[in-house]
């Protein structure tokens, strides 16, 4: 069992899993006045990590980045869990929670390409490069002619085939980007309203053990409220569609004074067709709206529309 003087921070190995953990791990030493070794972090590698040559959505989904840091917490051996959230599967293993999330970073599309300056700018038959089915389906509803391929592997790795050659352009996350200090890569940022992101982009969830009132008290000085709610809608809505690495799903809310906005989309695969749905409330019927919207999507859903 972990020590009651120490917080053990468990993540992935990855470079921006790890940059996660150590801004979780500043917020907590700053909020707390604790020194680093307080909270140590706990390197845990996932399933999800070693697979590397097929899309996870054939693999088993979201649950491949979480399993162990799940098992980890629950036999005690970390404290708290860092994740990004739109990692995490709409439904978590009895006995864990999540605790809440730090402030949102960019929640964006970064465009990357060594020859051309938008996804408007490719030519016929360029070749992009993406891991994620929702991002496949979103260059494909934008840009019918282009060829999109599979491209796993962690920021880095996909950096370096995109400068290999591998393939002419590639999208991943701003604030993966930003929190790696990797900014300078960015040829085009895409704007929300014509890419919508995945639910939970940027922001960073922390789980702990439902019944651990320590840790959770805790880690409840370093969480945004605000991101809390977004969240609270946007996971609401994956939840009702039963969303995973399986299916292409984008959502986003965000406050406007004490008002909570949300948009999703749900799309075919190949991009040809797109439902949305949009819902405007308090800040405070969260869930309720992301629910709501999702509820709606699915009731004007062909049959198999999901599965295609």
């Amino acid at each position: 069992m972990a020590d009651t003087s120490t917080l053990v921070i468990g993540t992935r190995g990855s470079p921006l899993a790890l940059a996660q953990a150590h801004e979780t791990q500043a917020r907590l030493a700053a909020s707390h006045g604790w020194t680093p070794e307080r909270l140590p972090l706990s390197i845990i590698k996932t399933t999800g990590d070693a697979i590397q040559d097929r899309p996870l959505s054939e693999a088993g989904g979201k649950g491949l980045f979480t399993k162990e840091l799940d098992i980890a917490l629950l036999d005690g051996s970390i404290d708290l869990a860092v994740h990004s959230a739109k990692d995490l599967p709409t439904a978590l293993p009895e006995g864990i929670v999540i605790a809440g999330y730090l402030p949102r970073e960019d929640v964006r599309d970064a465009f990357i390409s060594r020859r051309y300056g938008s996804l408007r700018d490719l030519p016929q038959g360029a070749v992009v490069g993406s891991a994620s089915l929702r991002r496949q389906a979103e260059i494909r509803r934008l840009r019918p002619d282009l060829q999109v391929t599979l491209l796993r592997g962690n920021v880095q790795t996909r950096l370096a085939k995109l400068d290999r050659g591998e393939v002419d352009a590639t999208l991943l996350a701003m604030a993966g980007l930003r929190r790696l200090g990797l900014t300078d890569h960015v040829t085009a940022v895409l704007d929300v309203d014509d890419f919508l992101p995945a639910v939970g982009q940027g922001a960073i969830a922390i789980a702990t053990r439902a019944d651990d009132e320590r840790v959770r008290q805790a880690v409840e000085t370093i969480l945004d409220a605000p991101t809390g709610h977004a969240l609270a809608a946007e996971r609401a809505f994956l939840t009702v569609l039963d969303g995973s690495c399986r299916t292409p799903i984008a959502g986003h809310a965000r406050l406007d004074g004490g008002a909570l906005e949300f948009r999703g989309l749900v799309l075919r695969p190949d991009g040809s067709e797109t439902l949305e749905a949009v819902r405007r409330g308090d800040a405070s019927d969260a869930a309720a709206l992301g629910r709501e919207a999702g509820l709606e999507l699915r009731s004007r859903m062909p049959a198999g529309f999901l599965n295609a």
